[in-house]
């Protein structure tokens, strides 16, 4: 029996988990917060390997024989000639390129030309885009960015003392706005379009390469990006979707191949394990909640929310609410609002509303679902996270609107796990008893598991009466 790491550098933390590396079993855990300012947009990387250290302390990896490297998306780290930081890194909540990215749409012939050429649109948190607000805000500082690296790349880069050779892998290219999930390769004409000049970029290596040997002889695999490496520590396949319950959604799937989408709806991610992960985002998800419970001055939350809207029925009694408020990426509507719609005196009660409220996120994370369906994925099972998919209400619902499995896997470190398997996979590999095509069979996560069962007819009818309502008020939303 061997022991491998994993580890997440997240926004704001690092948590470590050490496991076997035949079941997955989780033998230790180490966790540190990064010392910097809770939502600070510039951050000195410094402080990642500082949380770093701090969560390994105590001998956390003492027998470890390789490290996989989970690290927050949408980092951009630039570095000199020297490989010294020309700036601080800028991180992914930072909004300040969204004029960058939206020059960068028009620069190169609009958003069906990005889709074509890597699968996704600019946005202001994606390196493309801040390369493109270097350039303009910091002229000075542009000009001397000689390689550009993202938080995973970096931290593997100090892990193996700082080599020649710097990796990244294709689960973090493909949110680099500048490296293509369909072709596997970069387009430095797309570098050269934000920066103003060619930079360095790391070397892409596939899912079971290694990064390379620390001087100690530590394995460090190729790492990737959180969403990957979650996608790989919850053990999805073909057939498995997972939608996310933030204050925005996703809904993101494994799939064989790379989507270009000419409406630019879906970002052609590439995954961990060397299948693809095509995600739409909606701009609307939890806070459609949120909002609801504020409205109808409920102290006990979303919980009390919940359990109001189990006092309706499906359908809310032909209330809809579109819950486009804070405008729409999926469908896209950026300066549309909400819309509760079908109000008649005996629909009118807190209950009907709450009810709409739950059905009207769901509906809307369906039809982002259904812009995968539509270009041929398979969904069989619905893997529900954040803090939302514990509620009574998203779990009597979800099934039937879904029209499909759901799967509430237990609270777990799943990034972190996902960087630990990949550690396995590495090491396997490096040792002959692993193939590079296929990662450990390690136990997968624990959860609840909910049906559509009878309901699945009911959840058609409150699918069908929001998208009349949709249609009727965006006609074509999803057709132009």
């Amino acid at each position: 029996m061997g022991i491998v790491a994993g580890l997440d550098s997240s926004s704001g933390f690092t948590r470590i988990v050490v496991c076997d590396t035949e079941t997955g079993a989780v033998l230790r855990q180490g966790y540190a917060t990064h010392p910097i300012e809770p939502k600070a947009t510039e951050v000195d990387p410094q402080a990642w390997l500082l949380s770093l250290g701090e969560a390994a302390s105590g001998g956390l990896l003492e027998g470890v024989q390789a490290i996989g490297v989970s690290a927050q998306q949408h980092g951009l780290v630039p570095l000199d000639r020297q490989g010294a930081l020309v700036r601080p890194a800028l991180v992914g909540n930072d909004k300040r390129a969204q004029v960058a990215a939206a020059d960068l749409v028009e620069a190169f012939g609009g958003r069906q030309a990005w889709a074509e050429a890597v699968g996704c649109v600019p946005q202001a948190a994606q390196p493309v885009a801040k390369l493109r607000w270097l350039a303009r805000a910091e002229p000075e500082a542009a000009a001397r960015v000689a390689m550009v690296l993202q938080p995973h790349d970096w931290l593997v880069w100090q892990l193996l003392g700082r080599p020649v050779r710097r990796t990244t892998d294709r689960g973090a290219a493909s949110g680099t706005g500048y490296w293509s999930a369909g072709t596997g390769s970069y387009r430095p004409d797309l570098v050269e379009l934000a920066l103003g000049h060619q930079a360095a970029l790391p070397e892409v290596l596939g899912p079971a390469e290694a990064a390379g040997m620390t001087p100690e002889g530590l394995l460090i695999s190729a790492g990737t990006g959180e969403t990957m490496a979650a996608a790989l520590g919850l053990g999805l396949g073909t057939g498995d979707a997972v939608v996310s319950l933030g204050a925005s959604g996703s809904v993101m799937a494994v799939h064989h191949e790379a989507l270009a989408d000419p409406r630019g709806m879906i970002t052609a991610f590439a995954d961990a394990a060397g299948m693809h992960l095509p995600v739409v985002h909606t701009s609307n998800a939890v806070r459609a909640l949120r909002g609801t419970a504020e409205m109808l001055g409920l102290d006990g939350g979303l919980e009390e929310l919940s359990a109001l809207a189990l006092k309706s029925t499906p359908g809310a009694s032909g209330l809809v609410l579109l819950p486009y408020l804070e405008g729409e990426r999926t469908p896209q509507l950026p300066h549309t609002a909400g819309t509760l719609s079908g109000l008649r005196r005996e629909s009118m009660k807190p209950e009907h509303l709450a009810r709409a409220a739950f059905e009207g996120m769901l509906c809307s994370l369906a039809d982002a679902m259904d812009v995968l369906r539509g270009r041929g994925v398979e969904v069989r099972r619905v893997f529900l996270l954040g803090a939302a998919a514990e509620l009574p209400a998203v779990q009597a619902i979800a099934p039937a609107i879904f029209g499909a499995q759901v799967v509430v896997p237990q609270p777990a470190d799943y990034a972190a796990l996902g960087a630990a398997r990949q550690a396995a996979w590495a090491l396997g590999v490096s040792q002959g008893v692993l193939s590079p095509q296929t990662p450990p069979a390690w136990q997968g996560a624990a959860a609840q598991v909910f049906e559509p069962g009878e309901e699945l007819a009911v959840g058609q009818a409150v699918r069908q009466q929001y998208g009349a309502t949709r249609e009727q008020l965006h006609p074509g939303a999803f057709s132009s």
